[in-house]
C-alpha cells in the first residue's frame, strides 16, 4: 500500500538511518520492508500499513490503527524487522542519539554533542532544517518532521 493513502492518524515509527542508502539498497530494504507488511499482523488481523524510505536515509513504517491496533507483539516484530535490517546492511536505525539535519538538498547525520558544538560555533543556526523523528502520525510527519531548530524538541539540547 502506498502510504499516501493512507489516513492523516496514521502511527508513524520513523528510523533515521547513520548513512545515506544507496540505489541498491533501498530498493532491496523496499522489498523487505514490502514482504514485512504484507505479513504484519496484531492479535491475528492483518495491519493495514505502509513501509517507505524517504530521502535515502529513513525508513518509515506506518499502521493505520483505525482498522486494528498495533499492540506489543507486533510492535516487537517491527523492531526486529528493524534490527535484522541493520545487521544485514551494516547500519544503524536504532540509534537516537543523532540528530539528522538538511544542508541546502543533502541529509547530514550527527551525533547530538557535534551538532551542538556546531550550533554553538555559528555553523549551524536556529532556522536550520532538522528531523523531528518523534512524530508519531502521517499528518505530523507531513507537517511537523522537517522544522526549524527553533522550533524543534532539538532546542532543549542548546538551551
Amino acid at each position: 500500500m502506498n502510504y499516501k493513502e493512507l489516513p492523516g492518524d496514521t502511527r508513524v515509527w520513523i528510523y533515521q538511518c547513520d548513512r545515506k542508502l544507496s540505489d541498491s539498497e533501498i530498493e532491496a530494504i523496499k522489498e523487505q520492508g514490502d514482504n514485512f507488511i504484507d505479513g504484519w499482523a496484531a492479535h491475528g488481523e492483518k495491519l493495514e500499513a505502509a513501509f517507505e524510505v524517504l530521502h535515502s536515509q529513513f525508513l518509515i513504517i506506518f499502521a493505520d490503527e483505525e482498522q486494528a491496533e498495533a499492540s506489543g507483539c507486533s510492535i516487537d516484530r517491527s523492531v526486529h524487522f528493524i534490527k535484522n535490517l541493520e545487521q544485514e546492511y551494516s547500519i544503524s536505525l536504532l540509534n537516537r542519539t543523532l540528530v539528522g539535519y538538511r544542508v541546502d538538498e543533502e541529509i547530514v547525520t550527527l551525533p547530538q554533542e557535534e551538532f551542538v558544538e556546531l550550533v554553538a560555533q555559528g555553523t549551524l543556526t536556529k532556522d536550520t532544517i532538522v528531523f523531528n523523528n518523534l512524530v508519531t502520525t502521517k499528518q505530523d510527519l507531513e507537517t511537523k518532521w522537517q522544522v526549524p531548530l527553533k522550533e524543534s524538541w532539538q532546542m532543549d539540547l542548546i538551551a
